[in-house]
């Protein structure tokens, strides 16, 4: 099972991040669990300057910015 974690506070590009996660998590058909992460210590140790982040099995792969559902579900395949 994949470990996916969304780093952010929860604001409107980290709750739009966390949907689009879904959507690729579904798409792919992949076994994830996906966990919203809202603690500043717990994003700065994945050294995220500008959220939302995007974590997949302990690997940082986006940051400050909001990937698409189809480029989310490459880095789910590969990962």
């Amino acid at each position: 099972m994949l470990s996916i974690k969304v780093l952010g506070p929860g604001c409107a590009n980290c709750r739009k991040l966390e949907e689009i996660v879904h959507e690729a998590v579904a798409a792919t058909g992949v076994e994830a669990q996906v966990v919203k992460v809202t603690d500043v210590g717990q994003i700065v140790a994945y050294d995220v300057l500008k959220t939302p982040g995007l974590v997949i099995n302990d690997k940082l792969v986006s940051s400050g910015r909001i990937p698409t559902a189809a480029t989310i579900a490459e880095w789910i395949r590969a990962a």
